[in-house]
């Protein structure tokens, strides 16, 4: 290992005894003036990348705003961009420093070639914006070369990402809500060489209505959310497994990384879009709503609880486990060949004896892949990314004071602590969704990562004529552990 390097140079115009430690350390004590004191950059969390001309170095970091003795070291804060000039004593030693600096930032494995999607629709229609204004100055600081592609329409994203040639890049980012992201790990995982292409690293920068990954992986890290963080955190290149949830009717499939939701919750998210004009509050708004005027919905469930979750609910008879065992088995092997000649799924044969069922009626039905869904809303504080498991969260009976209360307390997760929230882990899970209590000509909606799958009769429609499932019929989740890639701060 090579030793530390110490060498008299200016720093921002200044006089100071300089180093770069072996393991990764800029440090510098400056002899006089305002800049007096030592202070130090850490290359793999604060440094984006540097340039070199002549004598003079100049390291391009990300770092904290919070004055300090050091910057960027750890999470102090929101950080900004700021160059430090670092002039050698001679060209020969700025060769020296340069060619360590460049061997260190190239040990840290980050991606130097990234495919980027970006959705001009998304959200406040600001995509384009965020990525010239804050994203590219950050990429371009880090040397990183990219392709952007902006997305058209619906499935555009998982159109490309079927035909893509992901062997000319380090990892693929997209700049937009969950639903991108989303189809790009479903145009991944319909190719013939699924198993190779899932590995790329998949980035997540927020620029939609719903950010829950984003947040999620920013917050695992103990990061603030933000773009420009979401930014850092592709360009460091960390790396961490995320399950990827198999949803499953019949011969039609779809694959899931953030969460199912059926009854309340899922009504807000999608009937809110009528409301639209409103913002961001048409969700507060349109929840009051749902909550003054609540449904509940007749259905079933069964599921087979992870270690330690064995209590809830009731064990399933041995005629209801056979009969219920052949026809997921069936489903997990059987497919329309010209749409899912990829990857088909962890195996869905279960043994008869761990499924558990629950009766309705039910008020909401949650199944969660990572800890937050938006970025102020936690329903599954104890989500992990690869665990191989869904965090169900289940409401069947709650009076309407209680469910306020429990839905505002899903910004922190301390929901899970009411006594009508049923949350527990599951590795397969099988909804049949049935209609409203008190109204059996009105079904509900189940919708998965943000999309609506399936709608009962007489719900609320918005652009999309048919849905790719059909409402009723059970649908099946089952759980690939740690089967995608993310880019993560650490």
């Amino acid at each position: 290992m090579e030793g530390t390097m110490t060498e008299r140079i200016q720093v921002n115009g200044l006089p100071a005894e300089a180093s770069f430690t072996a393991g990764g350390d800029l440090r510098w004590r400056v002899d006089g003036g305002a800049g007096r004191g030592e202070q130090s950059l850490a290359v793999e969390s604060s440094v984006l990348g540097f340039t070199a001309e002549g004598r003079e170095i100049t390291v391009r970091a990300f770092v904290s705003q919070l004055k300090g003795p050091f910057c960027g070291v750890g999470n102090l804060g929101n950080r900004v961009m700021k160059n430090f000039v670092l002039e050698m004593p001679t060209e020969v030693v700025a060769k020296m420093w340069s060619e360590r600096l460049r061997k260190y930032i190239d040990s840290l494995g980050r991606p130097k070639r990234i495919f980027i999607f970006l959705n001009p629709y998304g959200g406040k229609k600001s995509a384009r914006k965020i990525f010239h204004t804050e994203i590219r100055p950050l990429l371009l600081a880090a040397n990183i070369i990219y392709t952007l592609q902006e997305t058209e329409y619906q499935l555009h994203a998982q159109e490309l990402a079927y035909k893509l040639d992901f062997l000319n890049y380090d990892g693929i980012v997209c700049v937009s809500g969950d639903g991108v992201l989303v189809e790009v790990v479903n145009g991944l995982l319909q190719r013939e060489d699924w198993d190779t292409a899932i590995k790329v690293p998949l980035g997540i920068i927020p620029a939609g209505t719903g950010n829950g990954l984003a947040k999620s992986i920013l917050d695992a890290a103990g990061e603030n959310y933000s773009i420009q963080n979401a930014t850092f955190a592709v360009i460091r290149g960390h790396k961490r497994a995320l399950d990827v949830t198999t949803v499953l009717q019949g011969n039609t499939k779809f694959f899931s990384i953030l969460m199912l939701s059926w009854g309340l919750i899922a009504d807000i998210d999608i009937e809110s879009e009528k409301y639209r004009w409103m913002g961001d509050t048409r969700l507060d708004f349109y929840c009051i709503l749902r909550v003054m005027k609540l449904r509940k919905y007749h259905g079933n469930i069964e599921y087979i609880p992870a270690p330690g979750h064995e209590s809830f609910g009731k064990p399933k008879n041995e005629r209801e486990a056979i009969a219920g065992n052949i026809e997921i088995s069936k489903q997990g092997r059987d497919g329309d060949v010209d749409v899912l000649h990829g990857y088909q799924g962890p195996n869905c044969c279960f043994d008869d004896s761990v499924w558990r069922f629950l009766e309705g009626p039910f008020i909401s039905i949650m199944l969660v892949n990572v800890p937050w869904v938006g970025k102020d809303a936690m329903p599954a504080p104890e989500a992990k990314f690869s665990d191989g498991f869904l965090d169900l969260v289940l409401i069947k009976d709650c009076p309407k004071s209680a469910l306020a209360s429990i839905l505002l307390k899903t910004g922190n997760g301390s929901h899970v602590k009411s006594p009508y929230v049923m949350y527990l882990k599951v590795k397969a899970f099988r909804l049949v969704p049935g209609n409203r209590v008190g109204d059996s000509a009105k079904g509900g909606i189940v919708d998965v990562d943000g999309e609506v799958v399936a709608r009962g009769e007489g719900v609320y429609m918005c652009g999309q004529e048919r849905d790719p499932m059909s409402y009723g019929p059970p649908i099946l989740l089952t759980v690939d552990k740690g089967l995608a890639t993310v880019f993560s701060s650490r």
